[in-house]
């Protein structure tokens, strides 16, 4: 069931029939569609012509502005399965779990504005197709690849692709604007960008009349970044955020105390006269906004900025805005900007508390709170996510054009032990070979990729380099082939039986915690210790683990529901995933 908020502007697109097109203080927000309230929101992204819902399960409908007196949503018809969705002030776009990007919009696709096309496939390096995250820009679009380079679409009116908008005023096809990057930062009424490197170096350009890049510079002295540049006097910390409006950005930097648990500052640079700064003077480089109201134990859980305006939410379930506020998307009942950060009065929420769980997300010139609690009920959409964190992984290959190759040596290890005769065959080549050469050939059993022909031409009857990196993921570790294997753990999907290695319950179960454990040779990895659990209870534990169920025939005990409580605290789940106990205690109270 959906817990969200709404306020602001309800006009562009029309979201209530029945309500002003100005609403100043937070509603419960409802779809005419009774189905749609009952499927969990997910993500929800907004602009001033458009907004998008994306559930969880995997549905996406969209509110346009050109329909607002029908007020009708439309399905996003998308063949692949979405994962997240990003709308900026003239386009949409649409990340998929196989890592493809469907986009639209007047800059994305002029002679077909309102149709979806797929950006990724026009990227002309055909070995860097692979989508891992994405971002809308007001009138572009930002690609962040599994090899960590960064693209840019659409316009380039204010060089927010990095180039000079003389000689490139736009682009239909993505351009690499820089390679080695963690994290592209921008935001949908913003025509600036950030980019962060595997350094924690920040790099930005675009738009800078009101200063919003931090570069330290007024509006005076440059109004347009033209191409790249580092950011300096960063405030120390790991950057978690950068949110960007209109003529502001914000910075959420997480300092690291081993002493004490870490705390979060906020940061703001730009034009104080919009009133989006959380401050009364402008700042020309980030600078930080202070306010009782997230100090001491309270933290700051997250940030969102829309047109001219800004949301925080607290770990004390307070919500915090300032900024423009014209049509009451700051909450506050009234429509009075706000230059300082002010506290939002609140219903009640459903999930009050779980706060850890609930969301922000600001449109235009609108806003929303909402509840989305993750699950791990997709494998797939698990393992791809998780191997493609850079913090995960164990190994790294550099391939001869200097790229760099995250890895984990579990899945080389579990390639290489599918055949003990291929593994000592593949072992006597890599002995005559040298260093570099026998890295190349451990890369291209991780990527997939035939990165030196002549090396594998002598190991390609060892090696598929056939599938692509997902399709391979999924064929190793959902184990689809027809050899038994005594330590697959097996449960029905979607009337289909799936055999799954026991090694993958270990790293779901660390995932609960955010943890990565490879499984290697090491005995002392306590990973499996499963000692207190007897075998009904494991048997109980795989499989919530893998399908937040429990089987029908089971029959639940207090001596089961005891054990389990043994699992629960081992892997520190209660914290993110409470719903088990629920289950078990509805399933018992029900048998009796």
């Amino acid at each position: 069931m959906n817990d969200c908020l709404f306020f602001g502007s309800n006009y562009s697109p029309k979201l209530f029939k029945n309500e002003s097109n100005e609403i100043k203080k937070p509603i419960q927000f409802k779809f005419e569609n009774e189905n749609e309230n009952e499927n969990q929101i997910k993500q929800i992204s907004s602009s001033l012509f458009s907004t998008i819902f994306f559930f969880k399960n995997g549905k996406a409908i969209e509110y346009l502005y050109e329909k607002y007196l029908n007020q009708n949503p439309e399905k996003i018809q998308i063949e692949e399965n979405i994962q997240k969705v990003t709308v900026g002030y003239q386009n949409e776009a649409i990340l998929t779990i196989e890592g493809n990007v469907f986009a639209k919009g007047k800059d994305i696709n002029p002679k077909n504005p309102n149709e979806f096309i797929n950006i990724s496939s026009l990227i002309e390096d055909t070995n860097d197709r692979i989508i891992r995250d994405i971002i809308s820009g007001a009138k572009s679009i930002y690609l962040l690849t599994s090899n960590q380079n960064a693209y840019g679409i659409g316009s380039n009116e204010y060089d927010q692709l990095g180039f000079d908008s003389e000689t490139l005023p736009k682009t239909e096809k993505p351009i690499l604007m820089m390679k080695n990057v963690s994290k592209i930062f921008s935001g949908n009424s913003s025509n600036h960008v950030f980019l962060l490197n595997s350094n924690q170096e920040l790099f930005g350009c675009g738009y800078n009349e009101y200063s919003q890049v931090g570069l330290g510079k007024s509006r005076r002295e440059e109004t347009k970044i033209h191409k790249l540049t580092k950011i300096q006097n960063i405030p120390k910390g790991k950057i978690i955020d950068i949110q960007s409006g209109y003529a502001h950005s914000l910075m959420l930097i997480e300092n690291e105390n081993q002493n004490q648990n870490p705390k979060r500052k906020l940061y703001s640079c730009g034009d104080y006269r919009y009133n989006g700064l959380g401050k009364n003077e402008n700042t020309y480089e980030f600078t930080e906004i202070k306010s009782s109201l997230f100090e001491n134990d309270d933290n700051i859980l997250e940030i969102s900025v829309g047109g001219i305006h800004t949301l925080i939410l607290t770990s004390k379930s307070k919500l915090i805005g300032f900024g423009y506020n014209f049509f009451g998307q700051l909450g506050t009942g009234n429509t009075t900007y706000q230059s300082i950060p002010i506290q939002i009065e609140l219903p009640k929420l459903r999930f009050n508390e779980d706060i850890s769980n609930y969301h922000i997300s600001c449109g235009y010139y609108n806003s929303f709170l909402y509840y989305y609690s993750p699950s791990f009920s997709n494998l797939e959409e698990d393992l791809i996510k998780l191997f493609e964190r850079k913090e995960f992984c164990d190994i790294s290959f550099k391939t001869k054009n200097g790229e760099i190759i995250s890895a984990h040596k579990l899945i080389l290890k579990y390639r290489l032990n599918e055949n003990q005769n291929e593994i000592e065959k593949l072992q006597e080549i890599i002995s005559k070979k040298s260093i570099k050469e026998s890295n190349q050939i451990f890369e291209m059993i991780y990527s997939n990729r035939i990165i030196n022909p002549k090396l594998y031409s002598e190991i390609k009857e060892i090696i598929n380099s056939n599938e692509k990196i997902e399709e391979t993921m999924k064929r190793i570790y959902l184990n689809e082939n027809e050899n038994e294997n005594e330590k697959d753990f097996i449960i029905e999907r979607k009337e289909k039986q799936y055999k799954f290695p026991k090694l993958i319950l270990i790293m779901r179960s660390e995932l609960y915690r955010g943890m990565f454990l490879s499984v290697t040779n090491d005995t002392s990895n306590k990973v499996t210790d499963y000692s207190e659990l007897s075998n009904k209870s494991f048997q109980i534990f795989e499989y919530w683990i893998y399908s937040n169920q429990i089987k029908d025939e089971i029959q639940i005990t207090q001596e089961i529901i005891d054990e389990i409580q043994i699992g629960i605290d081992y892997f520190q789940l209660n914290q993110t995933n409470p719903n088990l106990f629920d289950l078990l205690i509805n399933k018992f109270n029900n048998q009796n």
